[in-house]
């Protein structure tokens, strides 16, 4: 079909059906996670065709482990990683209420209503929504509040021991630490199998000692961060053929093996290298009973250099003077090597103070979940301290949508049924909560709004093992704010971005074809 040749009917049926279409693969998304949202939430299982097999209630792991082509739904998985990336957690609510959105501006656009005057009324919803969330948010003001383990217990899907590690590492680590932008509690999260719980003030590198010659164990030892191979300069094989290549390449192992003599003369007693370490330095250091440690993990060796002071060093660096080198050195208290774990602890840095959390696990095959689970719960403590907790379990939304619908008043036109989008896409959180916990969603959810205009509050909502509407805070039922604030955002920014879509073209292939004249026929594929 040649697009100036279309004519209007066919233009808006073509329209239509790219609406309905991307609404089709966000709500094929959404039902993919909207099962695992509340305490009664099931898990799901994810195949891959080796027949690996993932056993989650992540959302954004189900997300990103789905096998997904349609670009509509795409689009809503990567709103979701945004979501992670930036707090954490909340991807699920994120997802249900942007399916919700999409959903509701579709029936909106059905009835006659104009996309542009939905996408308004959605504008301006989700922006009355964040004002309510930032309104209603309440602050944590000491990091031994009982609300903190409430929050990783939540977010840590009732698991107790991992809910008491988180909360212990926010205290050691405190608040200013935790309120840095770029600090993430997350990060400091280890899952091992075979390891106890135990939360220090330390830092893992995942490797072991380079050669069991060195000691296992030293203390109050300076440190070297190598960012870069502990090996010679290399020399092209044309130039070793040749009588000044040669020369060179003598030139450079002598220069080598004097560098390594400048560690040890520094009295270093732990080498941390990025990548390789030389045979001929392995054998050196080892005898001078240097710990050395090789291809540790760039994080791990940004993360150990911080504890420890030190700033990291190409191996050209070794050529500075010894006095120059010292200002490279780090310090530590005590660094051993864990034979059971296999793995090394650098403690008592006299640099940045580092917390890690070693989450246990009984087998491999749940190592990764119980790892996402305690990064889930690192993430919301965090946002709590940083951005305060509104009540949870849907509750909070509930009395945003009530206030988002009153806001309609606002606005003139049809521009107000894009705010009823918004007020109706709030509900989901709790609905799907309320039908995984086994009870009728519309019931439930009305009687937790008469019950809110009753008691005038907006922390009443569903026990889900009773059916009986509680009050959230004092069950200790409670989210962080910026968790709902950024999915509430990127929940109204992913469906603004699918209802805008009005048409569906193939591309061109851009690596094929170059010699040929453009296609000028709009080409919609088949989905």
């Amino acid at each position: 079909m040649n697009l100036k040749q279309a004519g209007g009917g066919a233009d808006v049926d073509e329209r239509m059906a790219a609406l309905l279409t991307n609404a089709n693969a966000v709500r094929a998304i959404t039902a993919a996670v909207e099962g695992t949202i509340g305490p009664k939430g099931l898990d799901t299982m994810l195949v891959d065709r080796f027949g690996e097999v993932v056993i989650t209630n992540d959302g954004v792991t189900i997300l990103d482990k789905m096998d997904v082509n349609h670009p509509a739904a795409r689009m809503l998985i990567n709103i979701a990683k945004a979501q992670q990336a930036e707090v954490g957690d909340g991807t699920t609510t994120a997802t249900i209420m942007a399916g919700g959105l999409v959903s509701e501006g579709v029936n909106q656009v059905l009835r006659g209503v104009p996309v542009a005057k939905v996408i308004e009324g959605v504008r301006y919803g989700v922006a009355k929504a964040l004002e309510q969330v930032k309104e209603r948010a309440r602050q944590v003001h000491d990091l031994t509040e009982p609300v903190l383990h409430n929050i990783a217990m939540i977010a840590g899907r009732e698991y107790q021991d991992i809910a008491e590690l988180v909360v212990k590492a926010a205290e050691l680590i405190g608040r200013d630490k935790l309120a840095e932008d770029h600090f993430k509690l997350s990060d400091t999260i280890i899952a091992q199998e075979g390891a106890a719980n135990e939360v220090f003030m330390g830092v893992i590198v995942d490797r072991e000692r380079m050669n069991q010659e060195m000691p296992k164990r030293v203390t109050q030892a300076k440190v070297l961060v190598i960012d870069d191979a502990l090996e010679p300069e290399e020399i092209g094989g044309e130039a070793l053929s040749t009588e000044a290549g040669f020369k060179r390449y003598v030139d450079l192992q002598d220069e080598f093996k004097t560098n390594l003599q400048k560690i040890i003369e520094l009295g270093v007693k732990v080498v941390l290298v990025d990548r390789g370490v030389h045979d001929s330095a392995d054998e050196l250091l080892a005898d001078a009973g240097i710990l050395v440690v090789q291809r540790v993990a760039n994080k791990d060796l940004r993360r150990a250099a911080e504890h420890v002071g030190a700033r990291m060093i190409k191996r050209t660096g070794l050529k500075k003077d010894a006095c120059d080198i010292a200002r490279y050195l780090g310090m530590a208290d005590a660094i051993f090597e864990d034979e059971k774990l296999n793995h090394i602890r650098l403690l008592g840095g006299s640099g940045k103070p580092m917390a890690t959390i070693l989450v246990g696990a009984s087998t491999a095959e749940v190592v990764g979940e119980r790892e996402r689970i305690a990064k889930d719960a690192a993430s919301s403590v965090q946002a709590a301290i940083k951005g305060g907790y509104v009540p949870g379990g849907g509750s909070l939304e509930i009395a945003i949508s009530r206030e988002v619908a009153a806001s309609r008043d606002g606005l003139k036109g049809m521009s107000t049924y894009g705010v009823d989008c918004v007020a109706s896409a709030l509900r989901c959180p709790l609905e799907q909560i309320v039908e995984n916990a086994g009870y009728n969603p519309l019931e439930k959810v009305e009687e937790v709004v008469l019950a809110q205009l009753e008691q005038q509050t907006d922390s009443l909502g569903i026990d889900c093992d009773s059916g009986l509407v509680v009050d959230m805070l004092e069950n200790g039922v409670v989210d962080p704010a910026l968790v709902k604030l950024h999915a509430i955002k990127a929940a109204g920014e992913v469906a603004i971005a699918i209802l805008r879509i009005d048409t569906i073209i193939k591309k061109r292939d851009e690596n094929s074809g170059a010699n040929t004249a453009p296609n000028t026929e709009a080409v919609i594929p088949d989905f």
